[in-house]
């Protein structure tokens, strides 16, 4: 049963990968019609309705003898849910910045680092040791990162700074939804976190920006599917994937993101690499990949 449950989990963050791999095409797009700051806030507000219908509609289901729901789990529940939407805000506003200066490809590759930096996070903060494999993969990743963006001058470009800063904080949010979705609902955390991401989102975009509704709406094909298929959907069946699997092998299923990212790049904006970028993007994905790979116990320093 456990098996079965962990293979369901796994199932479901490859399709997660793929929305969200596919996801950048319609970031990058949606561009030419809004500014990046206001995109984010009309996505995630389309989230957080999306969402937080299914979670009134799942919570009017619930059969009247069904008192799981401790006040221990609500409170975990609204905390997880605002934590989880403080990295998702912060991390996306980072993201759809950077993705104006960058390719849909490299956004996805270089966002992915968060795998790399999620065991570095775990054992940093929460003292659980990291076999010798995490620092060749680190190593290896950061030759990677610099084939794939620096420029001769050895200096990352501004859309590929933004995109390192928004990996660092989405390696917070897949930590911190690890440690509430077994703890709380996670179709509530989900609803919580994007009233929380939208509402954040939306100061800021009053503060860097000048939202106007006919640009909203001029982007509104980009904002649908990144509110609702790669916002609402994406991230609820992360959540619940996640309950079913482990934060290791969801980390390395969801890396695939990247690939999916430069597929849907080349075949629906025509974007071409260079041959140093082609072999960052495979250095980068062989780092992602060893990173994850178990080892004997013994390869764990003492």
């Amino acid at each position: 049963m456990i098996k079965n449950k962990k293979i369901f989990g796994n199932t479901l963050l490859i399709f997660v990968a793929a929305i969200w791999g596919t996801a950048f095409v319609f970031q990058r797009s949606g561009m030419e019609h809004i500014e990046p700051v206001t995109f984010s806030a009309a996505r995630m507000s389309l989230a957080a309705v999306f969402i937080g219908a299914i979670a009134k509609i799942m919570t009017a289901k619930k059969s009247s003898d069904d008192v799981s729901g401790t006040d221990k789990d609500n409170k975990n529940t609204i905390v997880g849910g605002i934590c989880c939407g403080a990295f998702l805000s912060i991390a996306s506003i980072f993201q759809q910045m950077g993705i104006v200066y960058t390719t849909a490809g490299k956004a996805g590759f270089i966002t992915t680092l968060y795998i790399l930096i999620v065991p570095v996070i775990s054992f940093v903060i929460f003292k659980k040791r990291s076999p010798w494999y995490v620092w060749a993969a680190i190593v290896l990743g950061v030759i990677g990162l610099d084939l794939l963006c620096l420029n001769e001058n050895f200096t990352l470009s501004q859309g590929d700074t933004l995109i390192c800063i928004c990996a660092f904080l989405f390696s917070g949010h897949i930590l911190c939804c690890d440690h509430f979705a077994k703890k709380g609902d996670p179709v509530k955390i989900a609803s919580i976190q994007f009233l929380t991401a939208a509402v954040i989102s939306w100061i800021a975009s009053f503060i860097m920006e000048t939202p106007d509704p006919d640009k909203i709406v001029s982007a509104l094909i980009p904002i649908i599917y990144c509110g609702i298929v790669s916002g609402g959907a994406g991230y609820t069946l992360q959540m619940v994937a996640q309950k079913h699997t482990d934060p290791t092998s969801a980390s390395l299923i969801m890396s695939l993101e990247s690939v999916f990212a430069v597929i849907a790049g080349a075949l629906i904006l025509h974007e071409r690499m260079r041959h140093r970028e082609l072999i960052g993007c495979v250095i980068m994905f062989l780092a992602i990949i060893l990173v994850q790979l178990p080892v004997p116990e013994k390869a764990i320093g003492k």
